[in-house]
C-alpha cells in the first residue's frame, strides 16, 4: 500500500494543476474578450452617446483614446511583466480597465467619457499583453497552438459579436450598459486569477529597478506621435501647424526615449529587441500585417454598402467571415511550421496574402456580394498561416524574463502598424476621390452623401478605384513583410527547450 501511495498522490497533484491551469485560461478568454469588445462594442452605440452627452465633433476620440493608450502602455506591461511577474501585472491591469468601465458608465458629458477611455486603455494594455505571455508560460511549445488558437476564437467572435452587442444594449437597455457589462465579467476573471494562478518562484535580482523615467518617456512619445497620426488629415490639414508641432515634438521624444533608455539599467524597451535578427523581423513583419488589416477593416464595410448596395448588416457581414477562417488556420498551422519552419510558414501566408490582396481590384463593378467575402474568407485563412507562427516563434526564442518584453514589442508594433494604416490609407482613399470628383469631397463626405442618396454613379465608381488603391497599398505592406522575413529572418528560429 505503502509504494502506491505517491502514485495515487502523483496522480491527484496532476489533477488538480490540470483543473488549476483550465481555471486560468478560463480567466485569460475572459480578459481577453474584454480587451477585444471594448475595441468594437461602442462603435453601433454612437449615436445614442452623442445624442445623450453631446460632442459630435470629438466623439471620434473615444476610439482613439482607448487605441493611443491600449499601444502606449503594451511596452511598459511587458517589462514590468518580467520583472514582478504576470500575475500582479494582469491584476493591476484588470482593476486599472474595470475602474475605467464604471467610470464610463457614469460620465456625465463627452470629455469626461474620452477621459475615462483612456483609463480603460490603461488597463487594456496590460490586458492583451500579459494574457499572450502568460499563454506562452503556461503550454510547452509543442501546445501552445491550442491556447493561441482559443484566443484567436474569442477575439474573432468578439470582433463579430461587438456591434451587435452596442447596438441592442444601445437600443433596448442604455447605452451606459454597454461599459456596466465588463464589471461582472472582469470581476469573474480576476477572481480565477486570483484563486487559481501560482506562478513558480523565480530567481530574483537583490532588489527590481524600475525605468519609470523610460516608461515615461515611451508613454509621452508614443502618445504626441499616434496623436499626429490619429488626428493628421482628419482634425487638421497633414501640413498644418498643429500637425507639424505633434510630429516635431515626437521626434524630439524619440530622442529622449533612446537617450533614457541607453542609460537605465533595466530600461523598459532593451536594446536587445531590435539587435536580434528573429524578434526584429517579426516586429517589422507584424508592424506590416497592422498596416494591410486596415484595408478590409475600415474600407470594405464602405465599399460593401456605397458599391454593393448592402445594408449595415450584410456588410458587416462580408467583412466578419475573415474572423472566421483566421483561427481556423492558425490552429492548423502548428501542423505547416513543425514541417517547415516558422519563417517559411509565415513567408507562404502572407505570400498568399498579397495574391489575394491584389486580387481585389479586379473584382467586376459592381459585383456580387459573394466576391469579396470569397477574398476575406481566403484572406483570413492565409494570415492565420502567418501570425500566430511568429508569435510562438518569437516566444520560443526567449526565457520567462524576457517573454513579457518581446511579446509586448510584436504586439506593439502591429498596434503601431494599425495606426500608421489608417492615416496613410485613409489620405490614399481621400486622394483618389479627389481626383476622380475634381478635387471635391473625401471620403467621409462621399459616405454621407450615398447615405442620403443623393449621390451619382460616378461617386460610387469614385469609391470603388478608391479603395481599389487601398488594397494595392495593402498588398505592397504584405510584400514588404515577405521581403523582412526572406532577407532578415534567420530560416531556423533559434528556439529553446521548455
Amino acid at each position: 500500500m505503502g509504494s502506491t501511495t505517491p502514485a495515487i498522490r502523483g496522480g491527484t497533484e496532476r489533477r488538480q494543476d490540470t483543473r488549476r491551469r483550465g481555471a486560468v485560461v478560463a480567466a485569460l478568454m475572459l480578459a481577453m474578450a474584454l480587451a477585444a469588445l471594448d475595441s468594437t462594442v461602442v462603435s453601433t452605440a454612437v449615436p445614442q452617446i452623442v445624442g445623450d452627452l453631446g460632442g459630435f465633433s470629438v466623439f471620434s476620440w473615444l476610439f482613439s483614446g482607448y487605441l493611443l493608450a491600449v499601444t502606449v502602455t503594451l511596452p511598459v506591461y511587458g517589462k514590468l511583466s518580467d520583472t514582478f511577474g504576470r500575475k500582479p501585472v494582469l491584476m493591476v491591469g484588470a482593476a486599472v480597465f474595470l475602474l475605467g468601465s464604471l467610470l464610463c458608465a457614469v460620465s456625465w458629458n463627452m470629455g469626461a467619457l474620452i477621459a475615462f477611455r483612456i483609463v480603460q486603455g490603461l488597463g487594456g494594455g496590460a490586458l492583451q499583453g500579459t494574457v499572450q505571455t502568460l499563454a506562452a508560460d503556461l503550454y510547452p511549445l509543442a501546445e501552445r497552438p491550442k491556447i493561441q488558437s482559443k484566443l484567436s476564437t474569442v477575439w474573432a467572435v468578439s470582433a463579430v459579436a461587438g456591434p451587435g452587442l452596442g447596438g441592442v444594449l444601445a437600443a433596448y437597455a442604455d447605452w451606459r450598459w454597454i461599459f456596466l457589462i465588463n464589471l461582472p465579467i472582469g470581476a469573474a476573471a480576476l477572481w480565477l486569477i486570483v484563486r487559481h494562478l501560482h506562478e513558480p518562484e523565480r530567481e530574483k535580482a537583490p532588489r527590481a529597478r524600475v525605468d519609470w523615467a523610460g516608461a515615461l518617456a515611451v508613454f509621452a512619445c508614443g502618445g504626441v506621435l499616434l496623436t499626429a497620426l490619429v488626428q493628421g488629415g482628419v482634425a487638421w490639414p497633414w501640413l498644418s501647424a498643429p500637425s507639424l508641432a505633434l510630429f516635431g515634438t515626437g521626434l524630439a521624444l524619440a530622442a529622449v526615449v533612446v537617450w533614457v533608455e541607453r542609460r537605465a539599467s533595466e530600461p523598459i524597451i532593451p536594446g536587445w529587441v531590435w539587435r536580434r535578427r528573429t524578434i526584429a523581423a517579426v516586429n517589422l513583419a507584424l508592424g506590416a500585417l497592422g498596416l494591410l488589416m486596415v484595408a478590409p477593416s475600415v474600407f470594405l464595410p464602405t465599399y460593401a454598402q456605397s458599391v454593393l448596395g448592402l445594408g449595415p448588416v450584410s456588410a458587416g457581414f462580408v467583412l466578419s467571415v475573415w474572423t472566421l477562417s483566421w483561427p481556423v488556420s492558425a490552429a492548423f498551422s502548428q501542423h505547416v511550421y513543425r514541417r517547415i519552419g516558422f519563417r517559411d510558414t509565415a513567408l507562404l501566408g502572407i505570400g498568399l496574402a498579397a495574391l489575394i490582396l491584389c486580387a481585389f481590384p479586379f473584382l467586376p463593378y459592381p459585383g456580387s456580394w459573394w466576391q469579396p467575402m470569397l477574398l476575406m474568407l481566403l484572406l483570413g485563412g492565409v494570415l492565420g498561416l502567418f501570425q500566430l507562427p511568429l508569435i510562438i516563434g518569437v516566444q520560443s526564442t526567449v526565457g520567462w524574463s524576457e517573454r513579457g518584453t518581446a511579446t509586448a514589442s510584436v504586439l506593439f508594433c502591429r498596434q503601431t502598424g494599425q495606426t500608421l494604416g489608417a492615416s496613410l490609407f485613409g489620405a490614399v482613399a481621400n486622394g483618389v476621390l479627389a481626383a476622380r470628383l475634381g478635387g471635391a469631397g473625401d471620403l467621409d463626405s462621399v459616405t454621407r452623401a450615398l447615405d442620403a442618396g443623393t449621390a451619382p454613379e460616378a461617386t460610387r465608381r469614385a469609391i470603388a478605384e478608391a479603395v481599389h488603391a487601398v488594397y494595392l497599398g495593402a498588398a505592397a505592406a504584405a510584400a514588404l513583410a515577405f521581403v523582412v522575413l526572406l532577407l532578415v529572418a534567420p530560416r531556423r528560429f533559434p528556439v529553446l527547450q521548455d
